[in-house]
């Protein structure tokens, strides 16, 4: 089976088919560090971090670039209530943010560029466009990007540019051409944050930050542009129409965004009090559970954040961890060994169909059904199955924690270890004895806590519930 995925750009899927044989040049839109990462940002980070991932696992090499904002109203906005440079708050927004991304386990990417750090890419493209007509230049030092000239703007979000005019507000002493018209350049006011430019001192605006930094790293076409749901429009409508203008030749082949995370079936907002940092959700949560969680789900689809859904996260990724305990020494195949596998077939086939991580875990949760079943009478072939478990884990970046590790891991609050193997010495104390009413209380009030006892002929294991 063929590589296909959707493309926002035609609305269908479609076999993939890339530039340069063997090769892919992917670009992602990032963070604008003036916060901390949230839950939604998570869903971003991880989708693309999956399909980074499988491609390289199938043979692919794949160049990946995600970008940092480093600059925009609202870093200097937070930077003003702060009362610090921007510079400080970026820079502890981006550590923070690579530190979230580690406990998350996605990979960095191959290139990270930041705004800030391509001002001369970004002001040779805004000359370009000023140069041919598709912007000007105003009598404040903004330089706008000129929408009637380019007829193909909205193929992306799919929207009239007529309907855009009928529904843009022309505020009175408005200095653009036309009302939808978008900045590319902004004057900067007395004692703001500025570069120099030939409109004068000022910042860039938002787009045309991704058009330099991607054509930049990538070329002036490339094969695979992704982000999340809020932007094909208008940020990636306006990217294509910047670079494009700017280059004469096509921007992107395909197109591919991540689905919404709404909160308790409500769209996520701090006004709501809905509103999750990544370094929260991991507080609670294990950060194998929440990218489980996130994976449960085909990576366009909404996505419901809920406590309710993080448990059955967990319980699922427990199912894998349960099945893996008698076998912590096995290490993961290599992939190029499943090739006659049937339950990695269906993986790859699942993952094929658009990266469907959801029919993909479905074929590893028969692989464990299987593996529980041989472990039973046939232990050299439910080790090769467990192998083949691992190898397919490793893709989602999933099942790489030692199961009893993963099983006995507890959250703030929890008993520790240490204090629960006291607690079980106590009771096989207490049953030596005979206490029997002992050692029950101890079995009950571990549970209370969320403790389960499992008792063996080889002795007492636990875990959490």
């Amino acid at each position: 089976m063929a590589l296909t995925l959707y493309n926002t750009l035609t609305r269908q899927k479609e076999v993939f088919k890339p530039i340069e044989a063997g090769k892919i040049r992917m670009y992602v839109c990032g963070i604008t560090v003036y916060d901390y990462c949230h839950i939604g940002h998570a869903r971003v980070l991880v989708a693309f971090d999956v399909i980074t991932r499988y491609l390289r696992s199938q043979g692919w090499d794949v160049t990946y670039v995600r970008n940092i904002t480093d600059i925009d109203d609202k870093i200097l906005n937070r930077a003003n209530e702060n009362g610090e440079p921007y510079t400080a708050l970026t820079e502890r927004m981006i550590e923070a943010m690579h530190e979230d991304e580690a406990a998350l386990g996605v990979l960095m990417p191959d290139i990270e560029p930041r705004a800030t750090g391509h001002m001369d890419d970004i002001l040779d493209m805004v000359q370009i466009l000023v140069d041919n007509h598709y912007a000007y230049a105003t009598d404040n030092g903004d330089v706008y990007y000129r929408i009637s000239r380019f007829p193909d703007y909205g193929k992306l979000s799919n929207r009239n540019p007529e309907d855009l005019l009928a529904g843009a507000r022309v505020e009175v002493g408005d200095i653009k051409e036309d009302p939808r018209d978008f900045a590319l350049w902004k004057g900067a006011k007395p004692g703001e944050v500025s570069w120099e430019s030939p409109w004068g001192p000022g910042r860039p605006g938002w787009h045309i930050e991704c058009s330099a930094m991607s054509t930049c790293c990538l070329g002036e076409t490339f094969d695979i542009h992704g982000g999340g749901p809020d932007l094909p429009f208008p940020h990636h409508e306006n990217e294509i129409a910047q670079s494009e203008a700017a280059t004469g030749k096509p921007y992107v082949h395909y197109w591919m965004h991540a689905g919404a995370v709404r909160v308790d079936n409500e769209k996520m907002s701090k006004s709501l009090g809905n509103f999750f940092t990544i370094r929260e959700v991991l507080k609670k949560y294990h950060p194998e559970v929440v990218r489980y969680f996130l994976l449960s789900s085909h990576y366009r689809s909404p996505i419901n954040y809920s406590e309710e859904n993080l448990i059955e996260a967990k319980g699922g990724l427990e199912r894998f961890y349960t099945a893996l305990r008698p076998f912590a020494d096995v290490m993961p195949a290599e992939l190029s060994e499943l090739h006659h596998s049937d339950y990695y077939r269906r993986f790859v086939e699942s993952m094929d169909d658009d990266f469907n991580t959801r029919e993909a875990l479905s074929a590893m949760y028969d692989l464990v059904r299987d593996i529980n079943t041989q472990a039973k009478t046939d232990l050299a072939q439910a080790r090769k199955l467990v192998a083949e478990l691992k190898a397919m884990g490793a893709v989602f970046g999933i099942l790489g924690c030692d199961p009893e590790a993963f099983m006995q891991g507890g959250g703030e609050g929890d008993l520790d270890a240490a204090q629960i193997e006291a607690l079980i010495a106590e009771r096989v104390a207490a049953k030596k004895n005979r206490d029997f009413a002992r050692a029950d209380q101890i079995r009950d009030d571990l549970l209370a806590q969320g403790v389960v006892l499992e008792d063996s002929r080889e002795g007492t294991t636990w875990r959490r519930d």
